[in-house]
């Protein structure tokens, strides 16, 4: 049942196939394709044209065909996968190159791939289920393993106290595991390439809405391993070289030098040097620095000392660019600034 579940969609999704093609698609035989097609056709949920090899299937367009949604769903073996060779499938059972522009298939290609391949790599998982989704809008992936988790591992390895703290790493754009193999950038440029995108592992939920331009992070159900959701819109305008020009710009020679920090995500106030240093972890990376203290209620002399006297005075060529200060605290910040003139 779940097979010809999986060729109505197919056939929704190409506007029609080969008995060969479908056969190619499901990796299945002929003779098997052919049983589940003669079911489909007598239950009156798939129409033949022409004959023996050159017959083309369609579907019927019956009222059982309307709330039938492209899907795509298939669980795989992570060793020796290769994510490019399962996007050209997914692509090709769903027909996404039809049904999407072709600025939301780059940004889904980039996406798909780049979450697939920190499954495969980082995870530790034996399989990943993979599932893609098209409505009349939007086009939405999900892969899932039960691995280690992603931000167990960022915790692990940088010897942070909770999980809650490797979001905010995560997010600054270089923390990587495998530095050799990765760079770090997969998930902060995915992050911001879709609509929505939702990471997920243990107890930890990280939302980012770029529709609205809202970060959140909770407290979920405990999962075992690590979700991703991503959405875009399938006709959308956005293009992904323009996101990665925004923090890969022209001026630093398309290399990934500009970040973007969400203050909030470490804490709501800030006092200690202690806590500025855990927030500077890692920034030294870059050549400017985005920080958004949007949310942030309160922030301490030491704090403000030790990120725009202390750490500019040690990395002098690193610029700062500050966004949504509350302005009862901007006389805090400019005395640390004014302090290292």
């Amino acid at each position: 049942m779940k097979t010809r579940q999986h060729i109505l969609q197919a056939l929704i999704a190409s506007g029609g196939n080969s008995g060969t093609e479908l056969a190619r698609m499901f990796g299945i035989t002929r003779q098997a394709i052919n049983a589940h097609l003669r079911k489909l056709i007598a239950e009156g949920l798939v129409r033949k044209e022409g004959q023996t090899r050159g017959a083309r299937y369609f579907i019927s367009g019956g009222k059982k065909q309307r709330n039938i949604l492209p899907h795509f769903s298939r669980r795989y073996s992570l060793r020796g996968l290769e994510e490019d060779r399962v996007f050209e499938e997914t692509a090709l059972f769903l027909n996404l190159k039809k049904l999407t522009s072709p600025t939301a298939f780059e940004i889904l290609q980039y996406a798909f791939t780049e979450m697939l391949n920190n499954s495969i790599d980082h995870s530790e998982s034996s399989s990943a289920m993979v599932e893609v989704s098209l409505d009349s809008y939007d086009c939405t992936f999900r892969i899932r393993d039960r691995g280690i988790g992603v931000f167990h591992s960022i915790a692990s390895k940088f010897n942070l106290t909770d999980e809650s703290q490797a979001v905010a790493e995560l997010l600054k754009g270089k923390t990587t595991t495998m530095r050799k193999k990765h760079s770090g950038e997969g998930i902060f440029f995915t992050s911001k390439a879709g609509d929505q995108f939702t990471l997920r592992s243990h107890e930890t939920e990280l939302m980012i809405n770029n529709t609205i331009d809202e970060t959140y992070v909770a407290r979920a159900r405990t999962i075992k391993g690590t979700e991703v959701r991503f959405k875009v819109k399938r006709r959308t305008r956005r293009k992904l070289a323009n996101v990665f020009s925004i923090y890969a710009p022209e001026e630093f020679s398309f290399q990934f030098e500009r970040t973007r920090v969400l203050v909030r995500l470490f804490r709501e106030t800030y006092v200690s040097r202690s806590e500025a240093k855990r927030l500077l972890v890692g920034l030294d990376q870059f050549k400017e620095i985005i920080l958004d203290f949007k949310g942030v209620q309160s922030i301490g002399q030491g704090f403000s000392d030790e990120v725009f006297r202390i750490f500019q005075s040690a990395h002098p060529d690193i610029t700062f660019r500050i966004e949504n200060l509350d302005p009862v605290l901007r006389s805090v910040i400019e005395h640390g600034i004014d302090n290292n003139i």
